[in-house]
């Protein structure tokens, strides 16, 4: 697989899994715009690592909730590089709780990121994206938008909107050569995961059919697939990388 001559946009691209896809798609040739919302010394990090493969870089503070954020960070992108070929909608947040004790605030912030956010994004760079054609979405569901989770009312349901969005969209799009497809990862190692009980860890484990967690890198090699052309004939899907948890 090659990205060369490409230009990937990662919104969340400063930590964990969304950091993974930025250095994977950097490491096959693309240069990489992406979002951060607080940590500024972090995302030089990342931005000075990929440069260091040769590859331009650009990370810009940007609430993805906020239409405003994204048009300014999209228009600053577009300068910078003159076009985006790859989006990853990868920025998420939880706020997990039962829903008889789910907060209105706990639902709206989970929505407001993860489904709207991924609809902001998408809706300002499309029209660049059908200008350009050739071009590919990848959205970052999650396996709970599958199968539901006790006490994650609000993230299953941000992750199954993303799902519909993305076969919905890609019948809109597809005759323009776009493809829209979204992975969706199942228990990874990250820095949410590490603070779980290791009790928790280990019954996720057991119905773990590969036993063991995923690394950030599998989620970062199954977007890296499709946003190459190795899945040229590829949309609408929605690709699950979980270890067999769901079998």
């Amino acid at each position: 697989m090659e990205l060369k001559g490409k230009v990937a946009l990662v919104t969340g691209g400063s930590r964990g899994i969304g950091k993974s896809i930025a250095i994977k798609l950097a490491s096959l040739g693309s240069d990489v715009l992406f979002s951060y919302t607080s940590n500024a010394d972090r995302a030089k990090e990342v931005q000075a690592e990929i440069e260091r493969m040769g590859r331009r870089a650009l990370a810009i503070k940007a609430d993805v909730s906020k239409i405003d954020d994204v048009e300014r960070m999209i228009q600053e992108g577009m300068n910078y590089f003159s076009q985006i070929d790859i989006l990853v909608n990868n920025a998420g947040v939880t706020k997990d709780n039962l829903l008889m004790r789910m907060t209105e605030e706990e639902w709206n912030n989970v929505m407001d990121v993860n489904l709207k956010g991924t609809f902001n994004v998408t809706k300002c760079l499309i029209r660049n994206m059908i200008k350009q054609k050739n071009c590919s979405i990848i959205n970052v569901a999650s396996i709970v938008g599958i199968s539901g989770n006790a006490g994650q009312c609000n993230y299953s349901a941000s992750k199954a909107g993303i799902i519909g969005f993305t076969k919905s969209l890609a019948k809109e799009v597809g005759k323009k050569n776009i493809r829209v497809n979204a992975v969706a990862p199942g228990f990874i190692a990250t820095d949410m995961t590490k603070k779980l009980p290791e009790k928790v860890v280990e019954e996720y484990l057991e119905k773990i059919t590969l036993n063991k967690l995923g690394e950030p890198e599998d989620i970062a090699n199954a977007v890296a697939f499709l946003a190459s052309d190795m899945s040229k004939y590829i949309t609408g899907q929605i690709i699950v990388v979980d270890g067999g948890i769901l079998i």
